[in-house]
């Protein structure tokens, strides 16, 4: 055989290989890890993670805290985390992390990718909104800040407490994954979605904006055994500015809104280069 031939032959070979590894990839179940800031226990957990199931070639892998972690934002813990496997539906397999939910998600990431990388984090469906500047401390948002963190697309969904469709909010979510399936994912971005009660008058994809809930004081009080503590009392705040995710989810629109990690408020920083601090 001359060396055309073998060369010819030598190219096919590798072109038959490359394409079965193509094959391959492309064949893998997309790996969803879903967790939340409710707990495991969570019935609204249980909805998202069975509807993700009844995806075709979806793997659901859920970690989510031992018990309700709300307001924990992307805390840590700090310490060792009692890691328990437990049965649920859908799950090809599920985790009780005794820690917060950015705990569980850093577990899962660090010890259960292995070969098959995660394509996704979900976060939820958490029982009350995350709308406004709330956002900053939800655990719900915080667990998808933290998968965003290791390099992985995040969705946070949270829905009212009372008067929503729980299947439908799950069904919302399944929108997004299957556009993040066929189109590719947002890197370095959460999406935050929030579902309001009653009738939903649309979609709207707003900046994150206004605090809807407002402390208004705390009411001193003695618990059983004599010791003394406060309770905080809120109150719920009506957006007026319009452009806010706050105002379109107390005016019936689920709200979709992007989030990142950069916090800084670039219109200050050329202000503040004037100041003229120096070191000390």
């Amino acid at each position: 055989m001359d060396r055309t031939n073998t060369r010819k032959l030598t190219v096919f070979g590798t072109l038959i290989i490359v394409l079965s590894f193509c094959y391959d990839v492309s064949s893998q179940d997309y790996r969803i890890l879903v967790t939340n800031d409710d707990g495991i226990e969570s019935p609204l957990l249980h909805n998202l993670v069975a509807n993700l199931a009844s995806l075709s070639e979806v793997e659901v892998v859920v970690a989510a805290p031992d018990q309700n972690q709300s307001g924990s934002s992307q805390s840590s813990i700090g310490g060792p985390l009692v890691v328990e496997k437990v049965d649920l539906n859908g799950a090809a397999e599920a985790y009780s992390i005794s820690g917060r939910p950015a705990d569980a998600v850093r577990f899962a990431v660090v010890q259960l990718q292995n070969q098959n990388k995660f394509d996704l984090v979900v976060s939820g469906i958490n029982r009350g909104a995350n709308v406004g500047n709330v956002s900053h401390l939800s655990g719900t948002v915080g667990a998808a800040m933290e998968g965003a963190y290791h390099g992985l697309p995040a969705i946070a969904v949270s829905q009212d407490v009372t008067g929503v469709d729980t299947d439908a909010s799950s069904k919302f979510v399944l929108q997004l994954v299957e556009r993040y399936r066929s189109f590719g994912a947002p890197q370095g971005v959460v999406m935050a979605v929030n579902i309001p009660r009653g009738d939903l008058k649309g979609v709207a994809v707003r900046a994150m904006g206004d605090s809807y809930l407002k402390t208004e004081s705390y009411s001193p009080s003695v618990d059983s055994e004599g010791r003394s503590y406060f309770e905080r009392e809120r109150t719920i705040a009506q957006s007026t500015n319009d452009s806010t995710d706050t105002y379109a989810y107390q005016h019936g629109f689920i709200t979709v809104t992007p989030l990142d990690f950069d916090w800084t408020a670039h219109s200050m920083i050329e202000d503040i280069e004037t100041w003229g601090l120096a070191l000390p």
